[in-house]
């Protein structure tokens, strides 16, 4: 039982984020989600059309 004891005391002695950290956080994981969905989906595009121009050689 010392185990949950132990447990309890951890989560007790946490110190968590306040609610606005938490939005922060929120916001800050949102930017760096839109800027990598943009770069991958630049990246896409690039090699799609540079593929389209390679087998058009062809």
């Amino acid at each position: 039982m010392k185990f949950i004891k132990d447990t309890f005391q951890v989560l007790k002695d946490t110190t968590w984020p306040t609610r606005k950290q938490s939005w922060v956080d929120f916001i800050s994981v949102m930017e760096y989600t839109a800027f990598f969905v943009v770069i991958i989906y630049l990246f896409d595009l690039l090699v799609t059309r540079g593929l389209v121009r390679l087998l058009n050689i062809f």
